[in-house]
């Protein structure tokens, strides 16, 4: 797969999951060195809270959360990590790991919870497919 079309491919599924999921503020792919693959929608240096995800300090702040929860998991043999979640007085992060990455997603507050797990769930193995990892 061309690295245009691999880029193209997962902002198109990070898109999808913004406009068809309600209540999804912002969506970001990082890496497991903390480095931001994409995001959507795209980083607004005018108004960075458009979508405060898509920094290059939440990508690393994510990258780093993810690897304290893996190492928790396994010092209490709790298996591998799902998802992490975290809530907030404003709103939900919910990472879900996707191969040698990470799908974030920034959620309102008052957002079906339910519907945003499975539709982040899907789209954590679509850009896992899309990367071949």
């Amino acid at each position: 797969m061309a690295q245009q079309f691999r880029s193209e491919a997962l902002e198109s599924e990070l898109q999808k999951l913004y406009n068809v999921v309600e209540g999804v503020k912002a969506t970001v792919i990082v890496n497991i060195d903390g480095l931001l693959v994409a995001a959507y929608p795209a980083q607004d240096d005018e108004n960075p809270h458009h979508n405060p995800t898509s920094s290059p300090q939440v990508a690393a702040m994510s990258a780093t959360l993810i690897g304290l929860a893996e190492k928790t998991l396994g010092r209490l043999a709790q298996g591998d990590l799902e998802r992490l979640l975290m809530q907030g007085e404003d709103g939900t992060m919910v990472v879900y790991p996707a191969g040698r990455t990470a799908v974030a997603v920034l959620v309102e507050k008052d957002a079906y919870m339910a519907r945003v797990l499975y539709a982040t769930k899907q789209a954590a193995d679509e850009i896992a497919r899309i990367l071949g990892t």
